[in-house]
Order: C-alpha cells, then structure tokens, then sequence
C-alpha cells in the first residue's frame, strides 16, 4: 500500500458478521480466505476490481474464493486459476536478484 494514495484499508476476516456489506463498499476486492466460491456476485460493488488470491484444493482439483459468476460485475478480476501465482512467483525472483545484486555491491 502506498501511503501517499490516501486510500482506506479494510481487512475483514470471514467470521465477522455480515462481512459482504464491506465487500460491496469495496474498490478493489481482495479474497484470500481460502474457501473456495464465498465470494459470489452479490459480494462485489459493480465496477470494482476483484483479486482472488485464495484457493483450497479438494483432492487434485484447485478451487478458488471468487465464483466465476464474478466476472460479470468486476469492472477487472484476475484469472480464478493461476492469476496471482505467477505474479508471486515473478517478484520472489525479483527480490532475489535484488538481494543478489546487493550483496555482490553492484547495486546498492
């Protein structure tokens, strides 16, 4: 988070009672409680961007927190599968060679 943005934070577990009324208030959307479809239409503000970093897998199957049906009132969503995996993925490397770099002095 950018602290020059002035935006307001909301973090809401999903034992907080009538959690979806902060989703529907939200502009950008992040689901990361790792139950797999509870975060359905009804959930997103239309035109909100929607980040779905949760998953579970049941057997070999990966499930996601955002319902497909998502889409349709997302202004932007990641893909369901493999939207945020290959980001994480990226920037580890990233930091690594970072950290590379720093430690060998060619970058400071």
């Amino acid at each position: 988070m950018r602290p020059t943005a002035n935006a307001a934070v909301t973090v809401v577990h999903t034992g907080v009672p009538d959690w979806a009324r902060y989703t529907r208030r939200a502009d950008i959307l992040v689901a990361a409680a790792g139950v797999p479809g509870i975060v359905q239409p009804e959930h997103v503000r239309p035109g909100a961007v929607v980040i779905g970093a949760g998953v579970r897998y049941a057997g070999r199957r990966l499930l996601p927190d955002v319902d497909e049906a998502c889409t349709e009132v997302a202004g932007a969503i990641t893909p369901r599968v493999g939207g945020v995996g290959p980001t994480t993925v990226a920037m580890l490397f990233r930091n690594a060679v970072r950290a590379a770099e720093r430690a060998s002095g060619i970058r400071p």
